[in-house]
C-alpha cells in the first residue's frame, strides 16, 4: 500500500476520533455518563504543559538504525492477544521503513508468557543482549511488573500497548515506561456504570488475583456502588489455577443479579461452568482481558446478550487498517490492541527521529513531545507526514489509530475511549457504544 493511501486512511480515523466523545484519563471525569458514553474533559481538567519545558527539533536529514524488541504473549493466559499485537508492531515497522526518511527499524519478536513462567525475564535478557532501544510489552500488567525494573534499569524504554494497571502511573521507572492503553480507573468506571445502567442491583465478581485483576475489580465495584448498586461477592483465583468450582459456588451463593469476570482466558472454563450451574449467560460481563471471539469455544447462544468493555476505537471503523493487518498475518480473527501496538512503534520511531538519537533515554525525552503533550505542533496522522515535519525542524502532535494519545508526565495517555460490546448468538462480539 502506498504512503498516500495510508495517510488517507489515517485522516479518516482522525475525523472519527474528533466525532466521538473522548475521556480525559488524567481527570477521570465520567460524571453524567451512562452506557459507556464518555465525556470530553473540561479545559480545567486537561493536562497542562509549558512549551518551554520541551526541546527543539533538529532540522535536517537523518541516518538512524532503531532496534526494537517485543515481549508479547505467544503463550499463556493472554495468548489470544499476541497475534494482533505483533501484527500491529510489524505493520508499523513496514510503514516506517517504506517511508525512506532516514530511519530503519528492526523488530525482534519474543514471548512474554504469563506470570506462571519466567518467560518474560528470559526474553528481556535476550533482547537487552541485542542492544534494543525499546521493548514493546508486556500485554499483561502482572508480567510487566516482573520485568519493568530490568528493562528501565538498563536505560531502555518499556512501552506497553495493553497494560492497564493503575500501579504504573506512579511507578519509579526513570521516565522510561510508557503505554498507549488507559488506566483501569477508566475501564472500571465505564464497566461498573454499564452494569448498573442495565438495571442490575447486585453484583458478584470472579477476579484474577494480580495487579490487573484486583485493580480493575476495585474500580468496577466502586463505580457500581456509586451508581447505587451493591457488590455482594468477590472471589479471587490465581494465575495457573484450572478449577474454579469454589469461586463459582461462592459468588452464585450470593445470588447476584450480574457477575463480572475479571480474567484472562480462564473465562473459557468459568463461563460454561457458570451457565451450567444455572446462572443466565446474558447477565455476565466481560473485560478487555477476555472479550474475545468464543464462536469455536462455546455452544451457540451461550452468552448471547452478555456485554464487555474494551479500550480503543472500534476496529470495524478504521478503514483499511484491519485489511492491512491481515496482509501481515492472514490468520487474524481478533484485532484487540493492534492499533495501540502500531502506535507504540510509530511514537518510539518519531521520538528517536526528533532526538536524532536511538538511545532509550533520548527516545523517552521526546515521547511526550511527539504525542502532542507540549501543546505545540501540527496534528499529524502517519509516520511519513510526521517525520517530514520533524525533518523540517517542526513540532508534531501524532494522533494514531488508537486515538489522540497525548501523554501526560507519567507516560499515560490523557485521552482514551472505552467501547461497550455485546455478544450475539454466535458468541462473537460487536460494539454497541
Amino acid at each position: 500500500m502506498s504512503v498516500f493511501a495510508k495517510a488517507s486512511a489515517s485522516r479518516s480515523v482522525r475525523t472519527l476520533v474528533t466525532g466521538i466523545a473522548l475521556v480525559g484519563v488524567s481527570a477521570l471525569v465520567l460524571t453524567g455518563c451512562s452506557n459507556g458514553a464518555a465525556t470530553t474533559p473540561s479545559d480545567s481538567a486537561a493536562p497542562s504543559a509549558d512549551a518551554a519545558d520541551f526541546q527543539t527539533v533538529e532540522a535536517g536529514d537523518r541516518d538512524l538504525s532503531l532496534k526494537i524488541g517485543t515481549i508479547l504473549p505467544q503463550s499463556g493466559g493472554l495468548a489470544f492477544l499476541g497475534p494482533p499485537e505483533e501484527a500491529g508492531v510489524q505493520l508499523a515497522v513496514n510503514d516506517i521503513n517504506a517511508a525512506g526518511l532516514g530511519i530503519n527499524v528492526e523488530a525482534i519478536f519474543r514471548d512474554s508468557g504469563d506470570t506462571t513462567t519466567d518467560t518474560a525475564t528470559v526474553s528481556v535478557t535476550d533482547l537487552l543482549s541485542q542492544d534494543v532501544s525499546a521493548i514493546i510489552g508486556a500485554a499483561s500488567s502482572g508480567v510487566s511488573k516482573t520485568v519493568i525494573d530490568q528493562i528501565t534499569g538498563a536505560g531502555v524504554v518499556q512501552f506497553s500497548p495493553a497494560n492497564t494497571s493503575d500501579a504504573f502511573t506512579t511507578y519509579d521507572d526513570n521516565g522510561l515506561y510508557w503505554r498507549t492503553a488507559p488506566s483501569d480507573v477508566l475501564q472500571g468506571e465505564v464497566l461498573g456504570t454499564q452494569i448498573a445502567d442495565d438495571g442490575n442491583a447486585t453484583l458478584g465478581l470472579i477476579v484474577l488475583n494480580d495487579a490487573y485483576g484486583t485493580g480493575l475489580a476495585k474500580y468496577t465495584s466502586d463505580a457500581f456502588e456509586a451508581a447505587g448498586g451493591e457488590v455482594v461477592a468477590t472471589s479471587l483465583f490465581n494465575e495457573g489455577d484450572s478449577n474454579f468450582a469454589s469461586q463459582i459456588a461462592e459468588v452464585t451463593a450470593a445470588a447476584p443479579d450480574a457477575i463480572a469476570l475479571v480474567t484472562f482466558d480462564q473465562a473459557k472454563v468459568i463461563t460454561p461452568a457458570l451457565v451450567g450451574s444455572g446462572f443466565p449467560g446474558d447477565k455476565l460481563y466481560f473485560v478487555d482481558g477476555n472479550v474475545a471471539d468464543y464462536s469455536a469455544d462455546f455452544a451457540a447462544g451461550l452468552i448471547e446478550g452478555s456485554k464487555g468493555t474494551l479500550p480503543g476505537l472500534d476496529t470495524a471503523t478504521l478503514g483499511d487498517f484491519t485489511t492491512r493487518l491481515l496482509e501481515v498475518d492472514p490468520t487474524l480473527t481478533d484485532y484487540s490492541y493492534a492499533a495501540e501496538s502500531y502506535d507504540a512503534v510509530i511514537l518510539i520511531a518519531l521520538a528517536a527521529y526528533a532526538a536524532n538519537d536511538t538511545s532509550g533515554e533520548s527516545i523517552a525525552s521526546y515521547l511526550r513531545q511527539v504525542s502532542g503533550g507540549s501543546g505545540e505542533g501540527a496534528t499529524v496522522t502517519d509516520f511519513a507526514e510526521a517525520a517530514a515535519a520533524l525533518k523540517a525542524g517542526d513540532q508534531v502532535d501524532y494522533d494514531g489509530f488508537s486515538g489522540p494519545i497525548t501523554f501526560d508526565e507519567n507516560g499515560d495517555p490523557t485521552e482514551a475511549t472505552i467501547g461497550v460490546y455485546e455478544f450475539g448468538a454466535d458468541n462473537k462480539y460487536t460494539r454497541i457504544n
